[in-house]
């Protein structure tokens, strides 16, 4: 993202984090879906106007950075060093996101993306509509980059990575909402996401090379 230089962009800024730090208090202490946006409106003393200014819809409260994650995936597969799979570059920005929810205070961390799309089914289907968008980005992505693989196993392979995605954050999810130990978790993840992706990475290469035999 690019950083806010300005003095307005900086306050846009600090509201936005206010008004989603409020959210995340909220949605640890009641639960996302018994919460409202004049809950989170009150709770930060604002209008109820002020936080659609900042977040379109309810969701967009928990998910405010999808949008950031989705563009993210799909440059680290574009943008990638060709000796590089997909799951190899993306393997940096899994290991990121462990690390980051491991060391969040769990006061928020109950209230965030990764706990709350485990408890509420209502944002789960817009968790999993998310997870749907940012295959078809890494699909199209890897499409960008080896053409000569098909569209549909090009949309398979993100599938399975998207999956290794979601099965971290719902791991991650179900240790906050257990108030498991998050480091000891975080370190058993890294061991899992590692081995998964290197499968995935050979995988990968298996396919290049069939479709480069195909080619020719």
């Amino acid at each position: 993202m690019t950083k806010p230089t300005g003095r307005r962009e900086l306050r846009k800024l600090e509201m936005r984090q206010r008004l989603a730090d409020a959210a995340a208090q909220l949605f640890a202490e009641h639960g996302y879906d018994a919460v409202s946006i004049s809950d989170v409106a009150t709770a930060a003393g604002v209008a109820v106007q002020t936080v659609f200014n900042y977040f379109r819809t309810k969701p967009d409260l928990v998910l405010d950075r999808a949008d950031d994650m989705l563009e993210r995936s799909r440059r680290c597969v574009a943008e990638r060093d060709r000796a590089l799979t997909p799951a190899e570059a993306l393997s940096v920005q899994v290991h990121e996101d462990i690390d980051h929810f491991a060391a969040r205070d769990a006061s928020f961390a109950r209230g965030e993306f990764p706990a709350q799309s485990v408890e509420s089914d209502s944002l789960r289907r817009f968790a999993l509509q998310f997870r749907f968008d940012q295959a078809e980005a890494i699909a199209a992505a890897i499409g960008e980059t080896d053409p000569e693989i098909h569209a549909l196993v090009a949309r398979a392979h993100a599938s399975g990575l998207i999956t290794v995605m979601q099965a971290v954050t719902d791991r991650i999810g179900e240790a906050i909402r257990s108030g498991a130990h998050l480091a000891t978790v975080a370190a058993k993840l890294h061991e899992d996401a590692e081995v998964t992706l290197a499968d995935a990475a050979e995988t990968f290469r298996a396919i290049k090379a069939r479709a480069a035999e195909n080619v020719r």
